[in-house]
């Protein structure tokens, strides 16, 4: 399966994994800044943004698309990699982990996180948002053009919607709107969690967002499936999706988090 995906920097390699609904344009107000360090490779995850649907072959969840990341590693000739992913992307990463494919993990407030399947809480987050973003339509770019609009469409993804410009919050929705494989993809996960984590032996960085109105301390962030190395860190005034809110701090966590010996 051809993914869509951009390339920049040289240095190790550095796979960047969006969340659910999203694309690689996600990672542009830290992507030029790691690929100082790295060879930074953002990737469009099958169903979203330019990456084609999954064949049917592998399921539409992230235990699929650690399936789907490691031929597109050896497709690359790249035997392991840094990979830093954001919610659903996260939580790829933690299962390509599993499969020897990584030398560090960085998650910022990654899914999967819960106890059996998807809290209620964020099913319904997740299913009204998207539905709302389908309605706004055409009608996008005129209701973000004010910070009152972004406020109202982002304010749970992000901690400063007001620092988003017009041209990017619009970009986010419709692109949230139209990802053709959402609905198979979020159907498939919400039904899962992550599991049998405890044997990685690669530096491991969970960081979540001090205002992510998403993914709740109560509901899904348990830790039991994670290493016992694993280190969890707060990033001040971020909230869900940290890389608008503060690039520069996601920044040192991924450097900071990516130091092997």
């Amino acid at each position: 399966m051809l993914l869509n995906y951009e390339r920049r920097g040289n240095g190790e390699p550095l796979l960047l994994l969006h969340g659910t609904g999203s694309h690689l344009q996600v990672w542009y107000p830290v992507m030029d800044m790691l690929a100082c360090v790295y060879n930074v490779i953002a990737i469009d995850l099958p169903g979203h943004g330019k990456s084609p649907l999954p064949d049917g072959s592998l399921p539409p969840t992230p235990h699929g698309f650690a399936e789907v990341l490691a031929a597109f590693l050896d497709h690359l000739s790249i035997e392991t990699a840094h990979v830093v992913g954001n919610s659903v992307g996260g939580w790829t990463a933690f299962e390509l982990a599993k499969r020897g494919r990584v030398r560090s993990v960085i998650a910022f407030s990654p899914a999967g996180l819960w106890h059996s399947r998807a809290p209620l809480y964020d099913v319904v987050s997740f299913r009204v948002s998207h539905r709302l973003a389908r309605m706004l339509g055409r009608m996008t770019p005129l209701v973000v053009s004010s910070s009152m609009g972004r406020a109202l469409f982002l304010s749970q993804m992000v901690a400063r919607p007001g620092k988003i410009s017009p041209e990017v919050a619009a970009d986010m929705i419709v692109t949230f709107a139209q990802a053709p494989g959402f609905d198979i993809h979020f159907t498939a996960t919400i039904h899962e969690c992550f599991q049998s984590g405890q044997n990685i032996r690669i530096p491991v960085t969970v960081a979540w967002g001090q205002h992510d109105r998403i993914l709740l301390p109560h509901l899904a962030r348990y830790r039991e499936e994670l290493p016992a190395q694993t280190r969890w860190i707060e990033l001040r005034g971020c909230g869900h999706v940290p890389m608008y809110d503060d690039p520069d701090q996601v920044v040192q966590t991924v450097l900071q988090g990516s130091e092997v010996e």
